[in-house]
């Protein structure tokens, strides 16, 4: 039996599991499916914004994945650092396949970053979404305005929940304590900030027209920054989502504000230099950008500041190092050749990537697929030398659970994920909802391991 570990629970973790359990030519295999969380499903669990259902239940193609009975998932298991080395991990299996993603953002690099009230989108999403990690993580709703950073598909979800009633969230899973910030929150004006122009944009069509939804928020665009876009006056050339972003964004421009509660200022060819504030954040100094002939943009020298209390960073994700694993800082991935993690240039025999430590943070969700297809290939190809490696070193026949608890590990298996989904669902019950995420770790750990 071959026995393999896949690091990750995401989709580019379970697209990996199911790629080996369905290729042809070596039928006997066994599929660890590890996560350093009790949950599985990974950002589509923890990033996906709690209004996006249809995304969201991309999550039952994931769990039928999961529940093929050559396929274990194994929570609360921690890789990297004292007690479970990828090292050590590789002596538990004939192959370890690593799908841990980006999980950090990128920094602006500016002045006053680092203020209380200035953080990563990706904690907010954190927040909104329940992650344990962010559990005692809470955000300054209270100032009237907040700037978002970025024009991808991360700040669009950002700025629609700001400006999102919470009563509409009500049927949703977000967490009873993100209801209750989000119902007493001030902020009346988001700014969702772009140094490039509209056809440059990373968000898709249908994110940007999810704002124009809102019943009780205005979407504002200025005429003269979508004109500084070459593309503006005729974006036939465009690729399509590009052309069809600037299209909405005209007819924005071209509509008069309506008076609503809520306002989102989507603004265009504004640069970063400096978050400006003593002891909280209290504004954004801006320059102003041109498009400089070549893709890019040029500062001008032209000045804006924008109030804000609360400022959410979205300029990208990026990856982290996994302490003994090797790590390409310049990249922020873990250097490999089609899915083999090399070590000083050599495939190192048993070590695999795949997703976006593998290619960086690039592509959809349905783009992890072909990615994790080519590790799989790989490590299938590896397959007579990664079986004479293991006979070597261990038991093949060795359950590699006992081992991982042999080395510390508490894992929460299947049935402790399906407690977990119990528990939520009464605690929705309870508060006449749905079902409703449980955010802290105590909570979760609880749910999983009940006490009998």
């Amino acid at each position: 039996m071959l026995r393999v570990a896949v690091v990750g629970s995401g989709p580019s973790g379970v697209y990996t599991a199911e790629a080996l359990t369905r290729q042809e030519s070596v039928p006997d295999v066994a599929v660890d499916v590890l996560d350093r969380l009790p949950c599985p499903y990974g950002l589509v669990r923890y990033g996906v914004a709690p209004d996006h259902e249809k995304i969201k239940s991309l999550q039952g193609t994931l769990r039928r994945v999961l529940e093929d009975p050559r396929i274990r998932f194994l929570g609360n298991v921690t890789v990297g650092g004292p007690g479970l080395s990828p090292q050590a991990l590789l002596g538990l299996y004939h192959a370890v396949v690593y799908c841990v993603g980006a999980a950090t953002d990128r920094r602006l690099g500016v002045p006053g970053e680092d203020l209380p009230g200035s953080c990563a989108a990706t904690h907010f999403v954190s927040w909104y979404s329940a992650h344990p990690d962010q559990a005692s993580g809470g955000f300054p709703l209270c100032a009237r305005s907040a700037v978002v950073i970025g024009i991808g598909n991360v700040a669009v979800d950002v700025a629609r929940i700001l400006a999102r009633g919470a009563e509409e969230l009500r049927r949703t899973d977000v967490p009873e304590g993100v209801l209750r910030a989000l119902a007493d929150s001030r902020v009346t004006d988001v700014h969702m900030v772009g140094r490039r122009g509209p056809s440059q944009a990373k968000f898709t069509t249908k994110e940007l027209r999810e704002l124009g939804d809102l019943p009780d928020a205005d979407v504002l665009v200025r005429p003269e920054e979508l004109a500084l876009d070459p593309a503006y006056a005729d974006p036939q050339g465009l690729v399509p989502v590009a052309r069809r972003n600037v299209e909405v964004l005209r007819g924005w421009a071209s509509r008069p504000p309506s008076g609503r509660r809520r306002r989102i200022h989507l603004r265009f060819f504004l640069r970063p230099v400096a978050v400006l504030g003593e002891d909280a954040v209290a504004a954004v100094r801006f320059e102003r950008t041109a498009p400089d002939g070549k893709g890019g943009v040029r500062g001008t020298g032209e000045l804006e500041d924008i109030e804000a209390g609360l400022v959410l960073r979205s300029v990208g994700y990026r990856g982290v190092p996994l302490e003994g694993l090797p790590f390409d800082d310049r990249l922020g991935v873990v250097p490999n050749e089609e899915g083999r993690v090399l070590r000083d240039g050599t495939p190192s025999p048993g070590e695999y990537v795949a997703g976006w430590i593998k290619r960086g943070p690039t592509g959809v969700i349905g783009t992890n697929r072909p990615c994790a297809k080519q590790t799989a290939t790989a490590l299938i190809a590896d397959v007579r030398e990664l079986l004479a490696r293991r006979a070597a070193v261990a038991d093949p026949a060795a359950d590699p659970l006992e081992g991982l608890r042999a080395l510390g590990q508490n894992p929460v298996e299947w049935n402790g994920w399906e407690a977990i989904e119990a528990a939520e669902t009464a605690l929705g019950r309870s508060l006449d909802r749905v079902t409703v995420k449980i955010p802290d770790w105590e909570g979760l750990l609880g749910a999983a391991r009940p006490a009998r």
